[in-house]
């Protein structure tokens, strides 16, 4: 696949992602990359894939042809977090860069869900499948072997293996106490799923520093991963809206309507809808 056209970024991200895209078919590393023209439109990104082709050619050199989840573990292990030095982000852990994959890479530092991104597409090209895992506060890995028994890695800790008991001790850590392991938080995720964390994290991270401009693009590529989000369409009209863009905010609003006519806001917005088009009117 050529470069991707930096004119229509959640184009080429929903032809990465749409879904016509099989899900265990979607490129989580060029996608990741993707995200990244948010903030660095001119990003090229075969440098980078290349590189991560690099480190899985390290860890290929470092298994043999009958090695097991604790040969391939240990092998990803010793490349990206001693020989590369790659580690979780502790101490500004809300930096927009841990977000994306570039940043990632050139600094060897990130959150959990970038770190299993990156952690999960080396693995994916020496042939260890790997999923990723949503727990609340906190993102992991998961590994079946043939016989089904699941193996437990958190990239964010130097891709440490982990059990059940060692998850609710983060939870403790995260929410005082106040959330217990439940046998969902573990279930593995899709890579929309992984890809939708990704950017609800920048979007709050946005949403904090009052950037309604970057938190529109970030709705712009969770809506070309998931089009019929009614809740995501309702939230782009507001920031468009919000930036001046009260043509397009309105045909959102409309959209909005015809996809939950029954919401509960569904009054207030029609409301807003209509200001929208006699402000439109008067401007004729």
């Amino acid at each position: 696949m050529s470069e991707p056209d930096k004119s229509s970024t959640a184009e080429t991200f929903g032809e990465l992602v749409g879904q016509h895209v099989d899900d265990e078919r979607i490129q989580l590393g060029r996608a990741a990359l993707v995200i990244t023209r948010i903030e660095y439109p001119e990003l090229r990104f075969e440098p980078y894939l290349k590189r991560i082709e690099q480190f899985a050619g390290r860890v290929r050199e470092r298994l043999a042809a009958d090695s097991g989840v604790v040969e391939s573990v240990a092998a990803i292990n010793h490349v990206l977090f001693v020989e590369a030095g790659f580690r979780g982000n502790r101490e500004d852990y809300y930096d927009p860069r841990n977000s994306f994959l570039n940043d990632v890479l050139d600094r060897k530092l990130g959150i959990p869900i970038t770190l299993a991104l990156l952690y999960m597409e080396i693995a994916r090209l020496v042939g260890f499948p790997l999923f990723g895992v949503g727990m609340p506060g906190h993102f992991l890995l998961k590994h079946y072997d043939v016989e089904g028994r699941e193996t437990l890695i958190d990239a964010f800790n130097g891709g440490r293996v982990v059990t059940a008991s060692e998850c609710q001790v983060r939870l403790d850590e995260i929410y005082d106490g106040q959330v217990t392991l439940r046998p969902e938080f573990l279930m593995s995720v899709s890579r929309r799923q992984m890809l939708t964390r990704m950017l609800s994290n920048l979007k709050n991270i946005y949403l904090s520093a009052r950037n309604f401009r970057k938190m529109l693009d970030v709705v712009d590529l969770i809506l070309a991963i998931y089009p019929r989000s009614a809740e995501d369409v309702k939230q782009r009209a507001l920031l468009r809206y919000n930036l001046g863009q009260s043509r397009a905010a309105l045909e959102d609003f409309d959209e909005y309507l015809k996809m939950s006519p029954d919401a509960s806001d569904a009054d207030e917005i029609r409301q807003a809808a209509l200001a929208i088009r006699r402000n439109l009117a008067t401007m004729n």
